[in-house]
């Protein structure tokens, strides 16, 4: 009875291993490729509890479907058109497209396929910035580059099996000479700048300054003509105004101007003055007018 007890026993295990080893179980985050005797047979995409042949007949490798990322170890040394080094640091997101194509180029090594995408990242790189100035890569045209990668490995992954889902340039900088060179490049641009404002500045000052300059002569001018004006029409006033008055009274008129000048000479105790008495100056010292 014991003897037939463990005969059960041993029958029922070797099933149970038999039927194991004819389930396996797919997850959604996977790909199964399925191998008779080394040989491809199929590729289960969906997830679900799958039958196969046991091992060593069939055998089942997994392989991971989800989006994997790549970040760049080292930065990369890139030269420019204009023979500078750039300091570029990028990564690159990428899953497998085609599981049998992936498997035939890099068995289930991840790595490896890593390190091939990393290759093609570093010649792409050169391509798009070896024909390109330090200026067009940093700002002018960095959008063109990184599409530029993304399509030149993007070509060349897809016969391994790999989608290249995008490519980003996280950082670029200069390298210490590149660096040094645009620091002095901007230090003589900003003072070109500046010496040409200065330039302007003194211009457009002498020309404001000339501007017045006429500007205030003009005004000077016309001034002093005015004046001139004014002056000549009071002197001609002030004459006609003499003209009238010696005309009414030419006696009286000579006896005020007389009087004016006895006043004019005689203006200090200290004046001293030889004249003739009986000259015309002193003619009303001695005949006082009469009405």
């Amino acid at each position: 009875m014991n003897s037939r007890l463990t005969g059960i026993v041993v029958v029922l295990a070797i099933l149970a291993w038999v039927a194991s080893s004819m389930l396996f179980v797919v997850g959604e985050r996977n790909y199964a490729l399925v191998f008779k005797l080394g040989e491809w047979q199929r590729t289960i995409s969906e997830p679900g509890l799958y039958f196969k042949l046991p091992s060593p007949l069939e055998n089942v490798v997994l392989l991971d479907k989800r989006i994997q990322t790549i970040e760049s170890g080292d930065t990369e040394r890139i030269q420019t058109s204009e023979k500078k080094n750039l300091i570029i640091d990028s990564y690159i997101k990428w899953r497998i497209q085609d599981p049998r194509e992936f498997y035939i180029s890099f068995g289930s090594d991840v790595k490896a396929a890593q390190n091939r995408l990393n290759a093609q990242i570093r010649d792409a790189l050169n391509a798009s910035v070896n024909t390109r100035t330090v200026r067009a890569v940093v700002s002018q045209e960095r959008d063109i580059v990184m599409s530029e990668i993304l399509q030149n490995v993007e070509a060349r992954a897809k016969p391994l099996g790999i989608q290249v889902v995008d490519v980003r340039l996280k950082r670029i900088e200069f390298s210490q000479e590149v660096s040094d060179s645009v620091y002095t490049r901007m230090q003589a641009e900003r003072k070109q700048e500046a010496n040409s404002l200065r330039a302007n500045g003194a211009a457009e000052s002498e020309t404001i300054r000339a501007d017045a300059d006429r500007r205030v002569q003009e005004i000077l001018a016309a001034a002093n003509a005015k004046a001139q004006a004014i002056r000549g029409e009071g002197d001609a006033q002030a004459a006609k105004i003499y003209a009238d008055a010696y005309s009414k009274d030419p006696d009286f008129y000579s006896f005020y101007k007389s009087m004016n000048a006895y006043k004019n000479v005689f203006s200090s105790k200290e004046d001293l003055l030889v004249v003739d008495p009986n000259s015309e100056f002193f003619k009303y010292f001695k005949q006082p007018a009469t009405n």
